[in-house]
């Protein structure tokens, strides 16, 4: 069964965006509750939002089933994110709002997450880590961009507004603090969008497992509001006219992404030669 898909491209940079499947299988949907089924928090149409990608030769990974069914970003072993913090499992029983995402007696035993860590969860992350390995023995370099969105108020999570643009680098230890300033020079040259770096959203699990710029492996994640492309209330349509007043801010930074993956590519080749 094909759980994700992937294009690869033709430059150190693979964009990942593991939380904008929507489809649940039957027999899991057949147990969820009305909340469950309608999947308020999806990072939806980010697909289309980053459509650009694959023009500036960006290879991109994304899965077809819902972050309801199983959570690509969650730890596997249950260790949340934010120790203290509020969190959602890697099976989420509950929505942002706290609202049951089962029928009672419908959760997800030991067995069944399982089952959807071996079905979904695995051969997402195996080929995540390939293509990742792949690009270091390629150019040398590899550069994974995470992409997620997420409504502006989840009070569970923060308290009052989201920053448009929060970037997450695991407190600057995914990702080279040179590759860090460039991306930050570009979200706060709007005067249109907020931008903070290693707020309220620091990096998930992807990011702080695969970012490792000691062996030239970098990760960066963006959360982007969904205020800034899509409505935020079902049926949380696309907004044309908005995405494309933020899209231009999102290419300029997967353009700066590619220049110092190349730069870095071409630095190793050089330093080869010499």
């Amino acid at each position: 069964m094909e759980t994700f898909r992937f294009q690869p491209g033709e430059t150190p940079v693979l964009l990942s965006i593991p939380h904008v499947g929507t489809m649940i299988p039957p027999d899991i949907a057949s147990g969820m509750t009305e909340v469950g089924l309608a999947q308020p928090d999806v990072d939806r149409h980010l697909d289309r939002l980053y459509h650009f990608a694959p023009a500036l030769g960006i290879g991109f990974l994304t899965p077809l089933f819902s972050r309801y069914v199983i959570d690509l970003n969650r730890d596997p072993s249950g260790k949340p994110l934010y120790p203290g913090a509020s969190d959602t499992e890697i099976c989420p029983l509950t929505s942002f709002d706290r609202a049951p995402l089962y029928q009672p007696g419908q959760e997800p035993d030991a067995a069944e997450i399982e089952r959807r860590l071996g079905t979904y969860w695995r051969p997402y992350h195996a080929q995540l880590q390939a293509e990742l390995r792949a690009l270091k023995e390629r150019f040398g370099v590899a550069v994974l961009f995470d992409a997620h969105s997420v409504r502006r108020q989840v009070p569970r999570f923060f308290e009052g507004t989201l920053p448009d643009f929060s970037l997450g680098t695991a407190e600057g230890q995914s990702t080279a603090q040179p590759l860090v300033g460039r991306l930050m020079n570009v979200l706060t040259a709007s005067e249109r969008y907020s931008a903070v770096l290693n707020g309220r959203f620091k990096g998930g699990y992807i990011t702080r497992t695969y970012g490792c710029p000691d062996e030239n492996i970098h990760a960066i994640q963006l959360e982007l509001t969904q205020s800034t492309y899509m409505d935020e209330d079902a049926p949380y349509p696309f907004r044309p006219d908005l995405a494309g007043q933020v899209r231009p801010s999102l290419e300029r930074l997967m353009s700066v992404i590619v220049e110092w993956a190349w730069e870095k590519a071409s630095g190793r080749r050089r330093a080869a030669y010499l």
